[in-house]
């Protein structure tokens, strides 16, 4: 039951909008808010990242939100609060985003089932090696926990193959070397990859990686692509002194997304 790849297949020609927060951030209680606030502007899957102190995979920003809630003491048992209060509320699915090395500390089985019985639909696992994939896939499957792989750019034409094969559901396609970040452009050469992947598979493509303007969603949405996921400028956007004006932040800049989404999707059936 791959519940992401469903909700991507739904939105017919649409780009689905998929925006990343973390977990805590800026508190516990104001990222409860924040995922309510993404819900009810149009997120079609939410990815909810666990802050970790180590994230490889992250650039400046996201590192410095992943600080920011270890401060507020944000750890995975918090996670799990926030997904048991958000959940059952959400029309949005929530993949959770993480790092191997916590949920091996968790255990590989209970990690899995604790997010699964909170209400996660789907995982993400940056540095999982492509030879611990077909276990985690098993368990995940136990739990109807959609694992999505990673495809990045430097990735190899035999690895490419393996990971076609072995995903479950869609895949998640990285824009750009390095890490996470606001970016001014998107290398276009992630368009002959994005059409690479179209040829050889019916899986569902989400783009991640710098994405952080409309006039970028403008030009990725002429490619083969099913998702944008936002996360860096998602996470810049939540700024204010007050909470009401971070979370007033956060909903604009998700609403003009959306509509620069949407608008697109619209241009191209008329």
């Amino acid at each position: 039951m791959n519940v992401v790849t469903d909700v991507l297949r739904s939105k017919g020609s649409t780009c689905a909008l998929v925006p990343f927060i973390t977990a805590g951030y800026p508190n516990l209680n104001l990222s409860i808010k924040a995922l309510e606030v993404l819900d009810q502007e149009g997120a079609d899957i939410i990815e909810l990242g666990i802050p970790y102190s180590d994230a490889l995979a992250d650039g400046p920003i996201i590192q410095n939100a992943s600080k920011v809630a270890l401060e507020e003491g944000i750890h995975i048992e918090e996670v799990l609060y926030i997904l048991n209060k958000t959940t059952s509320q959400l029309n949005a699915p929530i993949v959770i985003f993480t790092y191997y090395n916590p949920i091996l500390v968790r255990g590989i089985n209970q990690f899995i089932r604790e997010i699964s019985q909170a209400g996660a639909k789907g995982l993400i696992i940056p540095d999982l090696p492509l030879e611990e994939v077909d276990y985690v896939i098993t368990v995940c499957s136990l739990f109807n926990i959609e694992l999505i792989l990673f495809i990045a750019p430097t990735s190899s034409p035999t690895r490419i193959k393996s990971i076609l094969s072995k995903s479950p559901g869609c895949i998640y396609l990285v824009s750009s070397c390095g890490v996470t970040g606001i970016r001014d452009n998107i290398d276009v050469k992630i368009k002959e990859l994005a059409e690479n992947i179209k040829k050889r598979t019916d899986k569902l493509i989400i783009l991640g990686f710098g994405i952080n303007n409309p006039y970028q969603i403008n030009q990725i949405l002429n490619w083969r692509i099913d998702g944008l996921v936002i996360g860096s400028a998602m996470i810049n956007s939540m700024i204010g002194e007050l909470p009401e004006d971070i979370l007033q932040s956060l909903r604009c800049f998700c609403q003009n997304i959306r509509k620069a989404i949407d608008n697109k999707s619209i241009n191209k059936k008329l």
